[in-house]
């Protein structure tokens, strides 16, 4: 479907949505740890131009998901990372199922906290 120098997008086999289309780095990443930023960033790119070109496709699409599973405690399946981008519609079969509530604003601090730890970390963020 459509192919640079450094990814490549095509339909998903088994499409939650017609129009699932998955963006993929050519050089090899496990997960979101390996893959280098300037690759992401590519990954990135295309799944927006690809979102864009979704709405003005025809297709039914009311709006668009990017999912990234990184990790299989996070649904990845095939361990090499890969963005999915598919168009969503009313009443269309994909779902996230979780138990949405407010957490106490000390949660939340403590969380960040955390957070702000790795950020912290060796070779999270460009210094």
């Amino acid at each position: 479907m459509f192919e640079d120098e450094w990814v490549v997008a095509f339909m998903d086999l088994q499409p939650v949505t017609p129009g699932h289309l998955l963006v993929i780095p050519k050089s090899h990443a496990e997960g979101l740890e390996d893959l280098q930023d300037d690759i992401g960033m590519r990954v990135w790119a295309m799944a927006h131009r690809l979102g864009r070109a979704l709405r003005q496709s025809g297709l039914r699409c009311e709006g668009v998901n990017l999912f990234l599973a990184d990790g299989e405690a996070a649904f990845q399946e095939v361990f090499h990372i890969h963005l999915h981008v598919f168009p969503r519609y009313k009443g269309d079969p994909f779902r996230i199922e979780a138990d949405w509530q407010v957490h106490e604003r000390r949660l939340l601090d403590e969380t960040a906290r955390a957070v702000r730890r790795g950020i912290a970390a060796p070779d999270v963020l460009p210094r």
